[in-house]
């Protein structure tokens, strides 16, 4: 039976996938009801990446001195709160402050979250309890994103972020009566926890992650078009493919957690880069068969999920005293290889190649960060 705690976790990260990738889903609804075009929409999607980026090792930093359920509670209160102000901003101005604010605390809530989740665990299960808390957010994909989507396609996409806004209140109030009272996560000082990152090891791993990762995003920041263009399905086939992904990622996350416990983190998040480089490379050749396309959206969808726990539990591990910050630091560099997947998968097709060129450049991407994986596997522990 699953714990309670790890529940009130898991509602959190539904509440901040659903606030992170709905936004894809509703922009020209956006953009339509506030009479400006898709690129100045895009910008809410861009401050919320960094948003994640400041946020996370700042508030880790500042509140490592109190309480994790206290910190997690206003993390989530943060969040319903901005979420809630987005909703309801009349300008476009207050718009872009709001969904920045909304994005600070994503990060530190995964960062405190994941070692709350590796304290409740059972043992040898760490990384399936951090699994556990990250499906959250893989069941936003599955259900919670097309729900806000189709809510802001046929009502107001304000209802959808009031909506996400309660869930973040719920969270909040489930984590208030699930997680019980524990002493601060850090007794370290913020300087000495700032010192994680001149190290060579969390290096590593930022690049492991924001490089690695943005493959993902190098295929689907551009799977639609990919979909429509190359396989030639219909618009309305799209959600199903989406549907595909979500489901594969749960899979995946839940799959990448129990490897992590058995092989190590570091040995499974390499498996699982090699893994979702293959993916890639056969879409790339068998995007115009839809049988082809339909079955890689989920197999793709579990590779790039099951390095997610495992990363986690790296970051954790590779930093004694200081794991609240690393763990956060890994969202930030995550939403990194998000922003730099999306930028550079779509160069090609800005110089007039085909929707499937991303997926050369996601292919590289993700060489990269196995070079990264192999390195530490092979150092596992770097000296400075």
């Amino acid at each position: 039976m699953i714990k309670k705690s790890l529940l009130s976790l898991a509602l959190g990260t539904f509440a901040i996938g659903m606030t992170e990738f709905t936004m894809m889903g509703i922009l020209p609804d956006i953009a339509k009801d506030l009479n400006i075009d898709i690129p100045s929409a895009g910008h809410l999607i861009s401050l919320y990446a960094l948003g994640v980026v400041i946020g996370s090792p700042i508030l880790v930093l500042f509140t490592a001195k109190y309480s994790p359920r206290k910190v997690l509670i206003f993390l989530m209160l943060l969040f319903a709160v901005f979420n809630a102000l987005f909703a309801v901003s009349p300008i476009y101005s207050l718009l872009l402050v709001s969904r920045f604010m909304a994005g600070l605390p994503h990060g530190a809530f995964f960062g405190v979250g994941s070692v709350v989740a590796a304290k409740f665990a059972d043992p040898g299960k760490k990384a399936q309890a951090i699994a556990i808390m990250v499906t959250g957010m893989t069941i936003a994909n599955l259900i919670g994103v097309p729900l806000g989507t189709y809510i802001g396609h046929h009502f107001s996409w304000r209802y959808t972020y009031l909506i996400i806004s309660l869930f973040g209140l719920l969270s909040m109030l489930s984590i208030y009566f699930w997680i019980p009272k524990m002493q601060p996560l850090s007794q370290v000082s913020k300087k000495s926890q700032l010192a994680y990152f001149k190290t060579k090891k969390a290096w590593v791993i930022i690049g492991m992650v924001s490089i690695g990762t943005g493959g993902l995003f190098a295929w689907l920041s551009y799977i639609a078009p990919l979909m429509t263009e190359i396989t030639k399905i219909n618009e309305d086939g799209i959600p199903f493919v989406m549907v595909l992904v979500g489901l594969g990622m749960i899979i995946g996350n839940l799959l990448g957690g129990k490897l992590a416990d058995i092989i190590t983190p570091q040995k499974t998040v390499t498996v699982s880069f090699i893994f979702m480089m293959l993916c890639l490379i056969i879409i790339y050749f068998t995007a115009h068969i839809p049988f082809m396309s339909y079955s890689m959206a989920f197999i793709t969808g579990v590779a790039a999920f099951s390095c997610s726990s495992p990363i986690q539990m790296l970051l954790i591990d590779s930093a004694e005293g200081s794991e609240s910050i690393a763990a956060a630091g890994g969202q930030s560099s995550f939403n990194l290889g998000n922003t730099m997947g999306a930028f550079f998968g779509g160069l090609p097709i800005t110089y007039g190649y085909a929707y499937n060129s991303p997926l050369l450049i996601g292919v590289g991407m993700v060489a990269i960060g196995i070079c990264f994986s192999y390195y530490y596997l092979v150092l596992l522990k770097i000296k400075d």
